[in-house]
């Protein structure tokens, strides 16, 4: 049985637990020696933390204005490693474990979640988090097709809670600086932005069939959630899901287009509409073009930045292009551009591509504030759905045409057909 604590309910039971003992209150209850007092703290619970979830998790740790206090996970061994990170970061033994998402979910004191159970969750999982009035930091793809892109951003916004999609290069200071550089005319009028790609393959055939374990070590339906149920490896759950049916979002091209599609929107100043075109030139080559003109080309790019990418800027390069120049980052940290004098007197700290520290702080101050943070659903409707158009051209081998206000292909029932999917009971939401 889950039992719900409140913050009101704990106030009250420590206060009949105390009466006659002596009141000795440590400077850190009361936000003394640069602590945050816990009635201040926001309460972050994790659902599905595995490498990438620990990571950001670390990034939570950082800001001491808030406080982990439980994981949910269908595996054992996962949600044990989140224990033992928690329990020797604050020095105690509270961080409590459950095997299904709903111990998390039901606790009235927890504020926040993270989310990070596979792309066949994220949508699923944020939507049952809105409905129990939690904010929700959740790992990207968060979607895995155009319907699930409208379902998050309307729920999101009819729960009234904060959303912030975990496409953390939106908060890193050299991504940030070259977008600021579109934006504000450095460039002249945009033209062209640029988003690296990996390339686009068919879904792989499933894992060979293996005995199930015991649920309460890996609860296969459970990890499996909304997807098609496939037989059992235990593959699949030490990171083998990826390039899946049912457990990768389309063919791949999310996997790095949630972030440069999403940071060639965000220069283009598209966060509210997609292209309206898409052809897939070749598997490595995409083109879109906005309503306005602007021209989205999604390319291929490695750890050196294959092809035309500036050499040393590192993984996930974004370029923009106006008529007066241009300008490309990278994860190195670093920024290139077409004149010296764009970067003249610019500096900005320097943080690794893949460090969510800031976006956190951007998502806890939104979380205090209620402000839209700078990642948000709506900004991941429109990203991610680009990155679903650019795709089915891809699987159709052809030109599509994408109306970003109805949210439909153009005369075209067969990509209309790709938009949607159908959630396995009992995992409907």
């Amino acid at each position: 049985m889950i039992t719900k604590t409140t913050r009101r309910n704990f106030i009250k039971t420590a206060a009949a637990v105390t009466i006659g003992m002596p009141t000795l209150i440590p400077a850190s209850a009361l936000g003394k020696n640069g602590s945050v007092a816990p009635s201040n703290r926001i309460v972050v619970g994790g659902i599905g933390l595995g490498p990438r979830g620990r990571q950001v998790l670390s990034g939570f740790y950082k800001h001491n204005d808030c406080q982990f206090v439980a994981i949910a996970d269908p595996q054992k061994e996962r949600r044990e490693i989140i224990k033992r990170m928690t329990d020797r970061q604050y020095g105690n033994t509270d961080c409590v474990t459950y095997d299904d998402m709903s111990g998390v979910l039901e606790r009235d004191d927890i504020d926040s979640v993270i989310i990070a159970m596979g792309d066949r969750w994220h949508t699923t999982a944020s939507i049952l988090a809105a409905r129990a009035g939690k904010d929700i930091f959740c790992e990207k793809p968060c979607a895995m097709n155009i319907q699930e892109c409208q379902e998050l951003d309307d729920e999101i916004k009819k729960h009234k809670r904060v959303f912030q999609a975990g496409t953390q290069r939106r908060s890193v200071p050299n991504f940030k600086l070259a977008v600021d550089l579109a934006r504000n005319g450095k460039l002249g009028q945009v033209t062209e932005v640029h988003a690296a790609i990996l390339e686009l393959q068919e879904y792989m055939e499933p894992l060979p069939a293996e005995p199930e374990p015991d649920p309460s070590f890996i609860d296969w339906d459970k990890w499996v959630g909304p997807a098609s149920l496939v037989p059992f490896n235990e593959a699949y759950c030490r990171g083998r899901w990826l390039g899946h049916k049912g457990f990768n979002a389309a063919w791949r091209l999310p996997d790095w287009g949630a972030h440069t599609v999403d940071l060639c929107q965000w220069a283009a100043g598209a966060d509210g509409t997609t292209p309206i075109e898409f052809e897939s030139v070749s598997n490595g080559l995409i083109q879109a073009k906005y309503a306005n003109g602007v021209k989205l080309v999604m390319r291929l790019s490695g750890l050196n930045g294959e092809g035309d990418w500036i050499k040393g800027l590192g993984t996930l390069p974004v370029r923009f292009v106006g008529d007066e120049g241009w300008v490309e980052a990278g994860d190195f940290k670093k920024l290139a551009a077409s004149s010296p004098k764009l970067l003249e007197n610019k500096s900005f700290d320097q943080l690794a591509g893949t460090d969510p520290v800031l976006h956190i702080r951007n998502f806890l101050d939104c979380v205090k504030t209620r402000e839209q943070p700078i990642c948000n659903s709506t900004a991941v409707r429109y990203g991610h759905m680009a990155c679903f158009a650019a795709a089915i051209s891809w699987k159709l081998g052809r030109r599509v045409t994408f109306d970003p206000v109805k949210e439909r292909f153009v005369n075209d029932a067969e990509a209309n057909r790709m938009r949607t999917y159908k959630r396995r009971a009992p995992y409907a939401i």
